[in-house]
């Protein structure tokens, strides 16, 4: 079923009264109408997002009109008012709906019989006057009053709500979050809602207060706005900012004068909501709860290194011959130097990029220590790494999530530091991804007694999130490190391998020489334009063709950034559409399409859903009646109503950051002079290991050369490194 609209169509207005509600999920809002229009001869379905809604409302709406191959001609309402009905028919059918508690069709019929247009004054101001009508005595005349006076709220929050320019759909998640306070909510602090609520940031919220008549240089809108800079800080990876570096990007974002920023963040600091402490000697600033995150990873891991191994003595000269014998595999000598130093250490970190063996190294290790009766627990960030570190050692692995057993109605973690986990070791892969926050949980939750072994490519670009862990714990010394350089002699006929370490030492990749057989291409485009029509002919028909690889499951594009002809989102589009060309059924939310067999990604944690940021999935079906969105995660569906899919993004192409800790069959990787401003080494090595099959990238050779020239990328501002290294 394709919907024909044109997303450049003038938007109509509808106005009736809805003869009957087909669906309304009361979660979402989201709502499937008949209607009664005015200049319609056969009722409308209508749909779009209301908190409430019942036949005989009138109804105010402005949409599309689109034509559904299933459902015929519909209007869709992306804004969408009802007020309640006057005459007495529309009176009778609103009340008989059972809108309004205490009230059946029977009932409402003798009601109207008895006062007519005027029902709902009598209701709202003279509610005894209900029980001259037959069957209705004190206690339903007052259950009657309350149900009409809760719908009347409803409406007059969403009201308000529109009047001050929230779409219906974001007021739903407003009315839904704070119920018949959300206009006190709003009228007191309207930035409550960036806090609170999904969706809705900052500048939504800043937006709204400023149509409430907040004053720019109000003090409660400053506040908000410092901490709302840090949080942008956090967005970039920092964990704090020096504070004149704030002070100037809060005085760019607020628009006002630095005088009246410092203000307000002297008050910040003197409420606690903020954190002052020195980075290197500079003075810095931290969110309250990023501080005492990376206070407690230092002080937690500096704990778990002290003590007596969890498993008894092993003799590694003795150790490594056994497990050679038991693999069939000799290891080499740096490999026989990292076991011996991760046998004696209670925790340890094990870092190298791609080829030099770390997988053959964690086997061994395993191998030695389960042999003594170790309980092994094994955990990575992703879903993908999981279930690689699970086939590599053949011991069952979970995402941290899962294995710290989140908590949908507190987004926290049932293991903690009074839960903690039933180990003796603990193995994480792919620790570069860990951010400050997840790091924190996870320690917490390793009881005293256990080790804990990180494994991780330290040149990868850092976590997403706040903070760059694994880097800080390597260049701290606190903590005993095995770096693993040797390639070995099987991972060097990889191209794909010899080519990300020339880019880590700041070497250009080989080229393939034409006709030669290869895991590794670069395809020159003249222009972005060029590049993208490239970009498309090489995942639809040219890797198909040739390696015989799935163009949706088995390919991935990766791009430094969203923008551009050649970036994440240009590209969805043109990948969906040269990939799932025959869509059936469409939805379009949030500015992004989707179809069944799309591609997709989650992009934040969702702890209620289970799928968390970066997840990829495919959409199974798309749910009209109920307002859904059904997609497959890891073989589990989910499902998304419609006012909450600005948590998913079409992921036939994604950004190089939101590729951590997967690997694909194949990557196509664009590169183009317009993104300088994003290249780096860090990102093309990252991207490059991404693949392991076939490595293809896309966009000019200046543009390469530029990135991997540009050493690693701008400075985080994090104290990990100095805790860990206190006295």
């Amino acid at each position: 079923m394709k919907p024909s609209v044109d997303a450049k169509q003038p938007k109509d207005t509808l106005i009736g009264s809805v003869e009957r509600v087909t669906f309304h999920n009361e979660d979402s809002g989201f709502a499937v109408l008949k209607v009664k229009a005015r200049g319609q001869r056969d009722l409308v379905p209508v749909v779009g997002y209301a908190a409430s809604i019942s036949a005989g409302e009138f109804i105010h709406a402005v949409g599309v009109w689109v034509t559904d191959r299933t459902h015929g001609l519909q209007f869709k309402a992306d804004f969408l008012r009802t007020t309640p009905p006057t005459t007495a028919e529309g009176i009778e059918k609103y009340l008989g709906s059972g809108m309004v508690r205490g009230i059946g069709p029977k009932l409402a019929e003798r009601i109207v019989v008895a006062f007519g247009a005027k029902t709902f004054e009598v209701i709202e101001a003279s509610p005894e006057k209900l029980r001259d009508v037959s069957g209705i005595g004190e206690f339903r005349a007052g259950k009657i009053a309350a149900g009409w006076a809760e719908q009347k709220a409803i409406r007059d929050i969403m009201l308000f709500l529109h009047s001050h320019g929230v779409g219906t759909s974001r007021a739903v998640r407003i009315f839904k979050t704070y119920g018949h306070e959300a206009i006190q909510v709003m009228t007191e602090d309207p930035y409550r809602l960036a806090r609170d609520i999904r969706g809705i940031g900052f500048r939504t919220a800043d937006a709204i207060a400023m149509k409430l008549g907040m004053k720019r240089e109000a003090p409660q809108r400053i506040r908000a706005g410092v901490s709302f800079a840090l949080q942008e800080a956090t967005d970039e990876g920092h964990c704090a900012l020096p504070t004149e570096d704030l002070i100037k990007l809060a005085t760019t974002l607020l628009v006002v004068a630095a005088g009246v920023v410092e203000t307000a963040l002297a008050q910040e600091l003197a409420g606690g909501e903020v954190v002052a402490d020195a980075i290197e000697g500079r003075s810095c600033v931290f969110l309250r709860g990023l501080y005492l995150a990376e206070r407690g990873v230092a002080d937690r891991l500096r704990a778990l290194a002290e003590g007596l191994t969890p498993w008894p003595e092993i003799d590694a000269e003795k150790a490594i011959p056994w497990v050679e014998k038991k693999t069939g595999k000799t290891l080499a000598a740096s490999q026989r130097a990292a076991i011996a130093m991760v046998l004696r250490s209670k925790t340890a970190v094990v870092t190298g990029g791609p080829g030099v063996g770390k997988t053959t190294l964690l086997d061994a290790i395993l191998r030695i220590v389960a042999a003594k009766g170790t309980k092994i627990l094994l955990a990575a960030p992703t879903g993908r790494a999981a279930k690689r570190m699970s086939e590599q050692t053949g011991i069952e692995a979970k995402t941290i999530h899962r294995l710290l057993e989140t908590d949908p109605k507190s987004g926290s973690f049932k293991r903690n530091a009074e839960n903690r986990l039933d180990c003796d070791l603990l193995v994480i892969d792919e620790t570069s991804m860990l951010d400050t926050s997840l790091m924190f949980a996870l320690v917490k939750a390793i009881p005293p007694h256990a080790g804990l072994l990180l494994v991780g490519d330290v040149d990868q670009l850092p976590s997403v999130g706040p903070g760059q862990v694994l880097a800080d714990v390597i260049n701290s010394d606190a903590l005993p490190v095995a770096r693993l350089t040797e390639v070995f002699r099987q991972a060097a006929e990889s191209r794909i391998v010899v080519n990300a370490h020339r880019i880590n030492r700041g070497e250009m990749p080989e080229r393939t020489k034409p006709g030669q057989e290869c895991d590794f291409f670069f395809v020159e485009a003249a222009d972005p334009e060029d590049g993208a029509a490239k970009v498309v002919e090489i995942v639809r028909d040219r890797i198909p063709r040739r390696f015989g690889l799935d163009p949706v499951r088995d390919i991935q594009v990766l791009c430094p950034m969203q923008k551009g002809a050649l970036g994440a989102r240009a590209l969805n589009i043109d990948l969906q559409n040269a990939l799932n060309p025959n869509m059936g059924e469409k939805i379009e939310r949030f500015g992004s399409a989707f179809a069944a067999g799309d591609k997709v990604m989650q992009t934040e944690n969702d702890y209620d859903r289970e799928v968390f940021n970066g997840d990829l999935g495919r959409v199974m079906r798309i749910d009209q009646i109920e307002g859904v969105l059904i997609a497959e995660f890891d073989g589990r569906e989910v499902e998304y109503p419609f006012g909450e899919l600005d948590a998913l993004l079409p992921a036939y192409a994604t950004t190089i950051h939101k590729s951590q800790g997967s690997e694909y069959p194949a990557v196509v990787i664009t590169l183009a002079k317009q993104h300088y401003a994003m290249h780096a080494r860090n990102l093309v090595y990252t991207a490059v290991t991404r693949g392991n099959r076939l490595v293809v990238i896309v966009g000019q050779w200046k543009a390469l050369a530029i990135a991997v020239r540009s050493h690693g990328s701008r400075r985080r501002w994090t104290k990990l490194r100095e805790w860990l290294t206190e006295n």
